[in-house]
């Protein structure tokens, strides 16, 4: 299959292109990991493939709506809801099925 024919398959299948998937999924488990972990935010965004704190600290900002300190803060005693997760594991599975 062409990247091409993947990218527009995987658009009509979960509503959003693969780029923006990867890039709300990588949020996705950073949320969970700020608020479940004790890593630094430079551990957690080198270990999702960002080069540098600042860049994964303005992607988190665009996707997440806040910066990392302010989400480990406003949700330190609630995390991610794994229904979010699942549903986009599912999409992510029905794609590649």
């Amino acid at each position: 299959m062409s990247r091409s024919t993947f990218a527009l398959k995987f658009k009509e299948t979960v509503g959003t292109s693969p780029m923006e998937y990867l890039t709300r999924w990588r949020m996705l488990l950073a949320g969970d990991r700020l608020v479940n972990a004790s890593d630094p935010i430079s551990v957690i965004a080198l270990s999702l493939g960002y080069e540098s704190e600042s860049a994964f600290s303005t992607a988190f900002k665009r996707v997440m709506g806040c910066s990392p300190r302010q989400y480990s803060r406003g949700r330190s005693s609630v995390s991610t809801p794994r229904s979010e997760v699942e549903i986009v594991r599912d999409q992510l599975e029905s794609v590649a099925g």
